[in-house]
């Protein structure tokens, strides 16, 4: 039986691995739903397994975040952002450091996907307004999504995996990584500066005023209120008795009870198949480390924690973030990370495992969906562009992850 769960295993990370090409019309979901359902039907997981292997706890944090970020999407708040990016942005240089910090800050409690999602065609009309080649500042909210990201439990979908099951305070998950994310983004305007510095040379003025954003201000007197008291009590969680996921999911009650937009179109706007895949996901990694395929790993003794180990960690995450994502690479990584149960282990894949993203186009779904969203509105970022630059800010942002991480830890700061 347990060949069978390596060829399921097997094919699922295949199709996975696939679906980071662009250009290949494979699909991550259905691709992780074909290995759940092939654990179950090929006798690998009984249905009861396949169930209880399903972190709900994850899942529930994402949906409630995901109503929480979409009521605010309707009402206008992400336009509010983007307009005072553009009032406050008087040369060029000025509106790489505010769409680098604008996307960073807003990435780490706001989800990264969405993010930029909702700002890159707003970043385009604004240089295409100004008369400004597009392509670096298009990059640096790419490279500053991912970066600041890293900061919190709610940033990214594998912070919220490393989050629940770490047992981490949001707290101090965040002050942990926040020096981290912090002298990311100073990095990455530097090097945007330097990578595209023809571009830079002259500092033109940022020349847009007639952009029209909706937003409404009677909406958002409760939407952003309900966000803000959420972002609380993420940090006042464990003094209340309250964990991430009921936070979440209880600002999002709150959202839809008081929204001015019908429940049911914020309901039909949640990415149900983002839930889909990481439920099916799950249940493919259960059936594979029941199978005994990762005893060996998870037997080994791991009691040496030091730079060694957090270094080998950093970069076993850059490699696996470029074949098979860092979601999908979080999840596997799990039982291992469970078992070890190291919080400077812990800190040092979230921040990694994130950071590692940026390597590549491929490297993480918000990297994917700029290209995309980007490429509609005309503006072609080529793999190599990309690359040169993404390379060089995750070398630096890994070293200094791994230099302030050791730091932490060498000091006292963090648990072993």
């Amino acid at each position: 039986m347990s060949y069978i769960a390596l060829i399921i295993f097997s094919v699922t990370y295949i199709g996975i691995i696939f679906t980071r090409l662009p250009k290949i019309n494979i699909d991550r979901p259905s691709a992780a739903f074909f290995g759940a359902v092939a654990m179950v039907l090929f006798g690998v997981l009984s249905f009861e397994e396949a169930i209880n292997a399903i972190d709900f706890n994850t899942i529930t944090l994402l949906l409630g975040m995901m109503i929480v970020i979409t009521a605010l999407e309707m009402d206008g708040f992400f336009n509010l952002i983007a307009q005072k990016t553009i009032k406050y942005s008087r040369h060029q240089s000025r509106l790489l450091s505010i769409i680098v910090f604008a996307t960073g800050i807003s990435s780490a409690f706001l989800v990264n996907d969405t993010v930029v999602l909702l700002f890159t065609p707003i970043i385009i009309y604004i240089c295409r307004s100004s008369k400004l080649n597009p392509i670096p500042f298009i990059i640096a909210e790419i490279l500053a999504a991912n970066i600041g990201s890293t900061m919190t439990i709610t940033g990214n979908p594998q912070n919220m995996l490393i989050g629940i099951n770490s047992g981490i305070d949001y707290g101090r998950f965040l002050l942990h990584l926040l020096p981290i994310s912090i002298l990311g983004m100073f990095l990455t305007i530097w090097l945007v500066k330097i990578f595209f510095s023809a571009d830079f040379k002259k500092n033109e003025k940022v020349m847009c005023t007639a952009m029209e954003l909706n937003y409404k201000l009677s909406s958002m007197k409760y939407s952003v209120p309900i966000f803000l008291g959420v972002v609380i009590f993420f940090f006042l969680g464990k003094l209340i008795s309250l964990n991430i996921p009921i936070i979440a999911l209880t600002g999002a009650s709150l959202m839809i009870i008081f929204s001015k937009n019908k429940p049911s179109i914020i309901i039909k706007r949640i990415d149900w198949v983002l839930l889909l895949f990481f439920a099916c996901l799950f249940i493919v990694v259960h059936g594979f480390e029941k199978s005994g395929y990762m005893n060996f790993f998870l037997n080994q003794d791991y009691s040496q924690i030091g730079l060694g180990s957090i270094s080998i960690l950093h970069g076993i995450s850059l490699i696996f973030s470029q074949i098979v994502s860092n979601v999908p690479y979080t999840v596997l990584i799990l039982p291992l990370m469970k078992n070890l149960n190291s919080e400077v282990l812990w800190l040092s894949l979230a921040s990694a495992s994130t950071l590692a993203g940026n390597a590549t186009i491929i490297g993480a779904m918000a990297n994917l969906i700029v290209i995309e969203s980007a490429e509609k509105l005309h503006v072609k970022i080529t793999f190599f562009t990309f690359f040169k630059i993404g390379l060089s800010i995750t070398l630096l942002t890994l070293i200094l992850s791994v230099g302030i991480i050791y730091l932490q830890y060498i000091l006292g700061l963090l648990g072993s």
